[in-house]
């Protein structure tokens, strides 16, 4: 058979003349790495979940019966009776992020700002909303995210390179880089359990930042390391970013986010507050905590910072056995921290930091025989299950006329663990006493500390 189409002849196609009010329409090219589209994310108080099925199943039945619960701790309340009730840790948030872009991320403790962290790092799921994330991420949410503590550094190091989804050699090419990052060298092939929480961080962070993700997410761990490593932390984001890699960056210091971040992000009860230039908006926020009280007790324990084992009570900053607002520079300070211990045996560290209206950390205090004047003897002691106060004295003539804001972080150290960090949770106005002044001088005292010191004048050569 003939095949007529053969034999139909072809028309020439037609030529229009180009229309310069109708381009070739070009793909958009879109550099959004991330973007959140009304995100949601809503707790159940009273829920059973005790993080094993055999105590849930415990939980569940004694409720049935209207028993105790079987889980609890000796002196802990039972908050079954809250079922029902829930809070929205994040409540309808949208924004989006640009490659390359450092973006930071501020708010009182309780804003979301978690949470937030924890969903783009799908290690949780949000209630409702869209996160759309292009490239991989590497997370460092806490102190050896993403660590077995059984295993060596060495081995944590190729185990997180599997999480991201890199090969043995990919890694292989950046070992030598990380361990010399991280300085933990010698400790290399120890497990990761026996590391100290500075050592955690730092080795946690330098597999982070150098296993070459495309989106790198910081939440407030740099306050463990030293100052030193913080600002090889901080040049390395500066580094991530300048390659054309996202940061996102939660932190409470407000210096380190206004010279790393090129916009920021205020969350408050788990809404978008503000969002723009890092300096304006943290200006807008540090005004805010301005009414931060000098005593902060928490009574509902769920609503208390900690774990299982360990419960923040109370903090607050004293003068004379009185809580204060402000004080005189000439008057003494004492810092009252009371927790609740529920793990028997337990040994912890206390620590506190005292910082400026900026962020900028004055003073580290921990209650270790090293780090103290004295011997705190429940420091790092075995701890029976009960609750303790620590106390902690600021001496006179200190601290500059400044507005402090006081954080309070307490670690296990068996295993080294950060059960407690609050941050910015009270605040103290120093006034200048006038008992350091020489008369006819005047003026503004500089600097943030102006404690007396020894000095010694003497004649070394006679004209």
């Amino acid at each position: 058979m003939t095949d007529d189409r053969n034999s139909v002849p072809r028309l020439p196609s037609p030529v229009y003349p180009p229309c310069p009010l109708s381009p070739v329409p070009r793909p958009i090219m879109s550099n959004t790495v991330i973007k959140v589209e009304h995100l949601t994310k809503k707790y159940d108080l009273g829920v059973i979940n005790t993080g094993t099925l055999a105590k849930d199943l415990n939980r569940w039945w004694a409720r049935l019966r209207g028993k105790p619960d079987p889980t609890l701790k000796i002196g802990q309340q039972d908050h079954g009776n809250r079922k029902g009730e829930s809070i929205l840790a994040l409540d309808d948030v949208s924004f989006t992020v640009q490659q390359g872009e450092v973006l930071g991320i501020i708010g009182p403790n309780g804003a979301g700002k978690s949470t937030l962290l924890k969903i783009l790092s799908q290690v949780t799921a949000p209630t409702s909303g869209v996160v759309k994330v292009k490239g991989r991420i590497g997370s460092l949410l806490e102190v050896g995210t993403g660590f077995h503590p059984e295993l060596t550094g060495r081995e944590n190091i190729y185990l997180n390179g599997a999480i991201l989804g890199m090969t043995r050699q990919e890694v292989d090419l950046k070992f030598d880089e990380i361990v010399d990052f991280s300085g933990v060298e010698k400790f290399i092939d120890t497990p990761v359990k026996r590391y100290s929480s500075g050592m955690y961080v730092r080795l946690a962070f330098a597999v982070s930042a150098h296993l070459d993700p495309e989106i790198l997410i910081v939440d407030e761990v740099l306050a463990v390391g030293d100052i030193e490593f913080q600002k090889k932390c901080l040049g390395k984001m500066g580094d991530v970013a300048n390659a054309g890699r996202t940061v996102i960056f939660v932190s409470h210091n407000m210096a380190t986010i206004n010279s790393l971040c090129e916009r920021v992000i205020l969350l408050e009860q788990g809404k978008k507050a503000l969002v723009g230039n890092p300096t304006e908006i943290t200006n807008s926020y540090l005004s805010k905590s301005n009414n931060i009280q000098s005593e902060v007790i928490w009574s509902d324990e769920s609503e208390a910072p900690g774990t299982n084992n360990v419960i923040l009570k109370s903090v607050a900053i004293k003068s004379e056995g009185k809580l204060i607002s402000e004080v005189q520079s000439d008057k003494e300070l004492t810092l009252e921290i009371s927790f609740y211990n529920y793990k028997p045996d337990a040994e912890y560290v206390i620590e506190f930091k005292l910082k400026d209206s900026t962020g900028i950390i004055i003073l580290e205090s921990f209650n270790t025989p090293e780090a103290s004047i004295n011997t705190d003897p429940l420091a790092q002691a075995p701890l029976e299950i009960g609750l303790y106060k620590s106390k902690c004295i600021i001496p006179a003539n200190f601290l500059n006329e400044l507005k402090y804001y006081i954080s309070v972080t307490i670690v296990s150290m068996n295993p080294i663990y950060a059960e407690i960090k609050a941050s910015d949770i009270i605040s103290f106005d120093v006034i200048d006493s006038g008992k350091m002044r020489t008369p006819g001088l005047s003026g503004k005292w500089f600097g943030k500390i102006r404690t007396p010191l020894e000095w010694n004048t003497e004649i070394i050569d006679h004209k």
